[in-house]
């Protein structure tokens, strides 16, 4: 029997119209009977070969709700301004500091998805900042989060009584149902970028907040630290040996890591110890950032990693099925995704959405550094994780 046997004959057009007419009578019972929802919302994917698809829809109604997320490029020079302006506001004097702490941030909103507050299907990102004296209160919430450090100095975060000093380049974890006070010591305002699973916790109605930490103290609400600066570092950074003596876990959280501070200088000596590597042909050298207790992702749901696209270099096409925001750490070059190029420089943002054809070019004399944040980890967990890559002949082969 061939293929054509198998397809289902369109719904008549008497049958369809009969049908929309009982939903305009049955609205008011919040129902809806199926007409044109049998169409996929999106075609295959890994079918679609050429580099400028983007994932195209179906007709019906289940494509009529659905929004896809769009490749789009933040530039620091754009957007950096506004930062000086919330903190312009922050510093006025009829706006207390300690009301106005963790509003200093702009959200990054993807133009696909309608005005919600998030840049990919899956992940949430702002950028924040911090006048000198700042503080945001210790709190806990259900999202995993983390703050990537943009600024020389990055001021400081505290988690379960670990207190990081930052600075550019770290990243800071404060997993789900961790206490975390966070803040700016410095004399020169601070940068960083939050990221968030928000959107999944959202979609399933987990979200909460807890701000009345018990033992806070001082008009600020801050927790004492109750182990030294570095603690995590100590316990968990000889590679192939972890202490058996104490909990990997956090606070409340569940299969997150127990390594609190990533640091950027770490970062980037291991990439420039492997710069002279074969590397990926699809990636550069990437490096990925893991817990230490059982080797897995950072998060259940978010992955971060580092990759440096070589003076010259340019990587070959790639597409998951997993969306990828990046961020510029060092250094200027391109991406090419479905069809569209983005020119990249330092603290430049950018997010390569799932079923994307990308690619890097380092366009210029020295080294760039990109950090990844990726919901790879959660469509692994779902079962749903696949790659493909493109030769240099053009040839679509099988990568995951």
């Amino acid at each position: 029997m061939n293929q054509a046997a198998h397809a289902k004959a369109p719904l008549a057009s008497g049958a369809r119209e009969a049908m929309e007419a009982l939903n305009v009578e049955a609205a008011h019972l919040n129902i809806w009977l199926r007409t044109q929802a049998n169409a996929p919302a999106q075609r295959p994917w890994f079918k679609e070969t050429g580099l400028g698809t983007a994932g195209a829809m179906a007709a019906g109604r289940v494509a009529a709700a659905q929004m896809k997320a769009k490749a789009h490029h933040w530039k620091w020079r754009e957007i950096s301004p506004y930062l000086d302006k919330i903190a312009g506001i922050a510093s006025s004097a009829d706006v207390p500091p300690i009301e106005f702490a963790d509003r200093q941030q702009f959200l990054l909103t993807n133009p696909g998805l309608g005005g919600r507050l998030q840049i990919a299907a899956a992940l949430r990102c702002a950028v924040s900042i911090y006048n000198p004296g700042d503080v945001a209160p210790a709190h806990l919430h259900s999202p995993n989060a983390s703050r990537t450090i943009l600024s020389e100095h990055g001021g400081y975060t505290n988690v379960e009584g670990e207190r990081c000093p930052a600075a550019r380049g770290d990243v800071i974890l404060t997993p789900n149902g961790t206490w975390h006070d966070h803040g700016n010591d410095g004399a020169a305002p601070v940068t960083w970028i939050d990221t968030l699973d928000w959107p999944v916790l959202e979609f399933l109605d987990l979200i909460w907040l807890d701000e009345d930490m018990p033992g806070a103290t001082g008009n600020h609400r801050m927790q004492a630290a109750s182990v030294p600066e570095g603690y995590s570092q100590a316990l968990y950074s000889r590679g192939g040996l972890i202490p058996t003596f104490v909990r990997h876990a956090r606070g409340i959280s569940h299969s997150t890591s127990p390594y609190i501070h990533y640091r950027g200088a770490d970062v980037r000596a291991a990439l420039d110890g492997l710069r002279g590597e074969a590397g990926d042909p699809y990636e550069g050298v990437p490096l990925a950032m893991v817990n230490p207790a059982n080797g897995g992702p950072l998060f259940p749901t978010i992955g971060y990693g580092a990759q440096m696209i070589r003076a010259g270099e340019e990587t070959l096409h790639k597409r998951e099925t997993a969306s990828t925001v990046f961020v510029v750490m060092q250094g200027r070059g391109q991406t090419e995704v479905a069809g569209e190029t983005f020119d990249w420089q330092e603290n430049d943002i950018f997010v390569v959405p799932n079923f994307l054809w990308r690619r890097h070019l380092n366009t210029s004399s020295k080294d760039a550094v990109l950090y990844t944040m990726s919901d790879a980890p959660l469509v692994e967990r779902i079962g749903q994780y696949r790659a493909q890559g493109r030769t240099k002949a053009g040839e679509v082969v099988q990568l995951a």
